[in-house]
């Protein structure tokens, strides 16, 4: 992740907002996961489903 996304999740943390991680899984596959702000559900998908 970028520095501005990493900051980002800092900011979501202290203040309970969705929080954001990518992972790649090959050369050409990303993952994300994504925790929505009352940390009720947590979604993994790859980009080109969102």
């Amino acid at each position: 992740m970028c520095q501005e996304d990493k900051t980002e999740n800092e900011l979501s943390l202290k203040h309970g907002f969705r929080l954001l991680s990518s992972y790649p899984v090959t050369e050409t596959a990303t993952l994300w996961i994504i925790t929505e702000a009352d940390r009720s559900v947590t979604t993994l998908l790859l980009p080109s489903e969102y």
